[in-house]
């Protein structure tokens, strides 16, 4: 199946789904420190962008991701800058910033294949992989070329740049 073909079928369907290579994969049911982690780096995202005044715009997860012809993914939270996007949007083209929180059954996927997947994309600056239970976010930046950069952030703020934004570990930790 092609993107645009899981498109046009995920209108209908109720629940979460990904495709990978092709295949439609559905997204487990959420616990609840992984709904609250979510809720947080979405929130964080969004006062970020909200107090630098940033051409910017925080999307939840349920907006897919196109990262090849047959490959789509449902990011738990990302950012995207310039126009905003007609109401009527599942897709988003450009994403700057996409954050995945980790669980049991996908924590293996994300570390790997979402990782290659999503810094195919130009646009992507930044991915987050934020796990659930203890104070600790994969950062993983577009450097130079080819090269990925990344930290292991376990207390401070996290730079976001691009698009110019910064997250305290704090905000989705609490103190």
């Amino acid at each position: 199946m092609t993107v645009d073909e899981y498109l046009a079928w995920a209108r209908d369907v109720p629940g979460r789904h990904e495709l990978i290579d092709g295949e439609i994969y559905a997204i487990s049911p959420e616990a609840a420190g992984h709904a609250k982690a979510k809720y947080a780096v979405q929130t964080a995202l969004l006062n970020g962008i909200r107090n630098r005044k940033l051409p910017c715009h925080m999307l939840p997860d349920g907006m897919t991701v196109r990262v090849g012809q047959s490959t789509a993914f449902e990011p738990d939270a990302l950012v995207y800058c310039g126009q905003e996007l007609a109401q009527s949007a599942v897709e988003v083209p450009a994403p700057v910033i996409v954050v995945e929180v980790l669980s049991p059954s996908t924590g293996r996927y994300d570390a790997t294949a979402k990782l290659v997947g999503y810094f195919k994309l130009p646009s992507v600056a930044h991915y987050l992989i934020v796990d659930p239970g203890e104070p600790l976010v994969i950062h993983h930046a577009r450097g130079n070329g080819s090269d990925i950069l990344t930290r292991i952030v376990t207390e401070g703020v996290i730079k976001l740049d691009p698009p110019g934004l910064a997250v305290a570990l704090a905000d989705i930790y609490g103190a």
